[in-house]
């Protein structure tokens, strides 16, 4: 009898299937069909994205070797061209490069708005960057005050980019003549052992050079003077008479009585 039941059962399971099935099975089939579409579209896409990302490499290291060959102009136009066209971290850093190299063709305004732009963006590492080369390239012409304003968010302690915008601010006093100041904020970021080396080697450097007297200014050095002999070689032959060139026509010299012989 149990199997009997379980036959039943068993129908009964396979009519309920079926009724389901007639049911609901295309909706069944569309999803299943959607689930592998979306499994297939994102294995073209990120094709499609590795691709982009290699290009952008290969783009990248060209531009980055003509600034280094010294070539800012055709460097600053590939960078420009990957900031428009590559994936968006390397579109940031080329726009960043891309300010690198305008700065180094001389188009300062240009290089100081992409400065700007990077600064004011989401990626905090490269607008960190961006931020401290804006600072060295207004440190020559910006009020302190000013300055110390737009390094505000890199001073803080605990900021890792603190020593690098403190080093600006020193050499920022340096400018405005203040060289006791300066000197002893050289040697306070010369002496910090947590900032990076090359800070420290510059920071000595500075503050070796400003209390060796180095704010002093001890006039211009004066040309060399011109040997005697250099003198003589250059100095232009005395002009003729009038006599002597006259006497010169009547009594030539032998060589050249001779050449008019022989004509």
């Amino acid at each position: 009898m149990s199997d009997i039941f379980r036959e039943i059962e068993e129908e009964v399971r396979r009519e309920r299937y079926a009724q389901l099935w007639k049911r609901y099975g295309d909706y069944i089939i569309a999803v299943v069909a959607l689930v592998i579409l979306a499994g297939a579209g994102f294995q073209v896409w990120r094709y499609y994205q590795h691709r982009a990302i290699l290009k952008a490499s290969q783009q990248y290291m060209a531009a980055e070797a003509l600034l280094q060959s010294g070539h800012p102009e055709q460097a600053a136009t590939a960078f420009a061209k990957i900031a428009d066209t590559a994936p968006s971290g390397y579109a940031v850093v080329a726009r960043l490069h891309n300010a690198d190299a305008l700065l180094a063709a001389g188009h300062s305004a240009d290089a100081l708005k992409l400065y700007k732009k990077v600064a004011a963006g989401d990626d905090t590492l490269l607008a960190a960057v961006a931020k401290l080369r804006e600072g060295w390239m207004l440190a020559g012409t910006m009020p302190r005050l000013q300055l110390e304003a737009l390094l505000a968010p890199l001073t803080d302690a605990a900021s890792p980019w603190r020593f690098m915008a403190r080093e600006i601010l020193a050499y920022a006093d340096y400018r405005d003549g203040k060289f006791a100041v300066s000197e002893k904020e050289y040697q306070a970021l010369a002496a910090d052992v947590e900032a990076p080396i090359g800070v420290r080697q510059r920071a000595n450097v500075m503050a070796t050079f400003l209390h060796a007297g180095g704010d002093k200014s001890f006039g211009v050095v004066p040309p060399a003077a011109t040997p005697p002999a250099a003198k003589a070689a250059t100095a232009p032959a005395p002009a003729k008479s009038l006599k002597a060139r006259q006497d010169a026509k009547r009594h030539p010299e032998p060589h050249q009585r001779r050449g008019h012989a022989h004509r």
